[in-house]
């Protein structure tokens, strides 16, 4: 396994997931259940999408070089767009989330395994599609390193539902989620742009 790539995979999806709907899912989970039936069973849902996430990728890297940098291109871009777009309604997010840490619904007393499975199903359901597993499958087929890119991806999924977990209500008090979208944003433009060179150099040469 490439440290390197799976550091710059984990860098590149932790900012992504902090703002999205799984860092919320998971906080709102974690108020009703116990943290870690809760954490484990999204964990074992990311573990299962990231797994989907780095296959397509991979099938992906077999295609032609300037294929493989222009689809590249394309889910970056397409990553740059929706976390622009979904910066608006942070702030919302953020006063409805946050303003009443201490109104927490009781915890409930299910067997562990169920509120396991609970979680697993409503992560597993949420993430299909999510912005996570295009830059995941991007990721994996511009390196042509599947397990590195899923180990740092999958580390980076289960870091923000940790946090979620644990001091979600917290973190929603002083780190503007908007401003990590806009960064987030901001990463994705560059990485777009830089596999579109690539691509056209393929094409080029």
């Amino acid at each position: 396994m490439d440290l390197t790539v799976a550091a710059t995979a984990f860098a590149l999806v932790f900012p992504v997931e902090l703002p999205d709907k799984t860092f919320i899912a998971t906080l709102v989970l974690a108020t009703r259940y116990r943290a870690l039936p809760v954490w484990l069973g999204v964990a074992g849902a990311f573990l299962v999408q990231c797994a989907v996430a780095v296959t397509a990728g991979g099938l992906l890297s077999l295609l032609p070089a300037a294929v493989v940098s222009g689809g590249a291109a394309v889910l970056f871009a397409v990553g740059a767009v929706l976390l622009w777009r979904g910066h608006g309604g942070d702030d919302e997010l953020e006063t409805d989330e946050g303003t009443d840490p201490d109104e927490v619904a009781p915890v409930s007393e299910l067997p562990g395994w169920r509120i396991a499975g609970t979680s697993f199903g409503v992560l597993f359901l949420a993430e299909w599609g999510d912005l996570s597993q295009l830059l995941t499958a991007g990721l994996a087929a511009r390196s042509g390193d599947p397990v590195s890119v899923f180990a740092g991806s999958w580390l980076a999924l289960i870091a923000v539902a940790g946090l979620a977990v644990m001091l979600g209500r917290t973190l929603l008090r002083f780190i503007s989620l908007g401003l990590i979208r806009r960064i987030g944003a901001g990463v994705c433009v560059v990485l777009a742009a830089i596999a579109a060179v690539d691509a056209i150099r393929h094409l080029i040469g």
